[in-house]
């Protein structure tokens, strides 16, 4: 890595999944906002549902997502009631038109840690307050280990046509560092169970940085999960913040590669998967040639929210479960993180949500802006500005916030075209930090870059 660059995959940004970004939210939100939000969407808007289980069989050392290891499933199943009643008073609120819910998406934690009844139960709830779309999106994420061939086909019926499996590294002494044990057969057996209850989409994701890793150990992760054809493989860097997850202290520091390493992770796992027929899709995504997303990537339609990169064109991202953040033209609204906060809100029959922002119309131009950026590696400011009624001199000072990155050559900017080079698309986050005027650079707050 060029000496010149080390300052910027060292820089604390955010992912850019929002903007503003989470750490603007307010923590005074009142829930009854997101209400008037939910009660004042048109009859005809296209609807996301996310669902948050905050619940896994065994906690990896290396996670950064908000979940636990409940001492029962007792503690999942009244999690499920609480899920289903708010499901039922935000359906009610709504009283929109059924049938326009066209993606669908069980994150966590690991949401096959519920079993077939209360899975159903969930996909039942959302269909019959909201409606899922014929042909819809509807995914989950799941746990390998975890999958058998008749769970794959009963996921089937429910409806479920895509899911992502965490893979992170093959490597067994990878997997010994960061408590995940699976094998490449059982992740293998894992995908063809899928592909015979007849899956649409399998995602895998992979991680760089990680304990143990080198530059040829994730050339093989990267070979092997290719070879697998997983539609989409996804690769992230491991944020070490131990101070933030506890769990993460299991972790030796001492194990974790350099920033010249992680670099040289990232970038060799981007030449192995190209060199397998795979895409580079914006920041940290790979997809094959008859995947939507990549078609989306080429004509300009790819969307970047909460859960990543998208096909998703929804109007409004209605979340449920604690934690979940949704998205409405106003703004954003995140429920209580405290699963016990959460629940006492909604046994009160209120609204969950504790934080979130009111977005201003230069907060909805930016934001266009950046994912703009984030997803075509280009934007033209000053045509997003006419778009959203702005002039574009709200951007005047652009040249001077960029000029670091134009310096290092991960940027440019001509007249009002500002451009990342393919080959510096790591840098993502770094270029769209200048588009943001909320940001304050501080260590600890955001993932490194790199």
């Amino acid at each position: 890595m060029d000496s010149k660059l080390i300052a910027f995959a060292t820089q604390d940004v955010p992912r850019y999944t929002s903007y503003p970004t989470a750490v603007q939210f307010d923590s005074d939100f009142p829930g009854s906002t997101a209400d008037e939000w939910l009660s004042g969407l048109a009859p005809e808007t296209r609807l996301s549902v996310y669902v948050h289980i905050p619940f896994c069989r065994q906690l990896c050392w290396y996670c950064g997502c908000h979940t636990s290891v409940p001492n029962g499933y007792d503690r999942a199943a009244r999690y499920v009631e609480y899920l289903v009643r708010d499901i039922r008073r935000s359906a009610s609120i709504f009283g929109g038109r059924k049938g326009l819910v066209t993606h669908l998406h069980f994150g966590g934690g690991t949401p096959t840690y519920l079993d077939d009844f209360h899975i159903a139960e969930l996909v039942e709830a959302i269909d019959t307050g909201f409606g899922l779309a014929p042909g819809g999106e509807v995914a989950l994420e799941s746990d390998p280990r975890t999958l058998t061939r008749e769970r794959a086909r009963v996921l089937a019926r429910m409806g479920f046509n895509r899911i992502s499996f965490g893979v992170q590294d093959f490597a067994t002494p990878v997997q010994m560092r960061i408590n995940r044990l699976q094998t490449y057969g059982l992740v293998a057996a894992a995908n063809d169970y899928l592909r015979e209850a007849g899956f649409a989409s399998v995602n895998f994701d992979l991680m760089y940085g990680l304990p143990g890793q080198t530059v040829e150990s994730v050339a093989r992760t990267a070979q092997q999960a290719a070879g697998l054809k997983p539609d989409r493989i996804s690769v992230f860097g491991y944020a070490h913040v131990p101070w933030f997850k506890k769990h993460q202290k299991m972790i030796n520091d001492a194990d974790l590669p350099g920033v010249h390493g992680r670099y040289a992770q990232a970038t060799m796992i981007e030449t192995g998967l190209n060199a397998q027929g795979y895409a580079s899709i914006g920041l940290d995504h790979f997809a094959l040639e008859h995947d939507e997303l990549t078609r989306a990537a080429r004509n300009g339609t790819m969307r970047r929210n909460f859960q990543g990169y998208t096909t998703d064109v929804s109007d409004a991202l209605i979340a449920f479960g604690a934690s979940a953040i949704g998205e409405f033209s106003h703004g954003f609204a995140q429920s209580a993180r405290d699963t016990l906060e959460w629940s006492q809100h909604i046994e009160r029959g209120e609204s969950p949500v504790v934080r979130g922002i009111v977005t201003t119309p230069e907060d909805r131009m930016r934001a266009e802006a950046i994912e703009r950026l984030m997803c075509d590696l280009n934007v033209n400011v000053a045509e997003i500005a006419a778009r959203h009624g702005l002039d574009a001199a709200v951007f005047s000072d652009l040249g001077e916030r960029m000029a670091p990155a134009i310096a290092a050559g991960i940027a440019s900017l001509n007249g009002a075209h500002v451009t990342v080079p393919a080959e510096q698309r790591l840098f993502l986050r770094n270029v769209a930090a200048a588009f943001d005027t909320h940001f304050v650079s501080a260590p600890n707050r955001h993932a490194r870059a790199v």
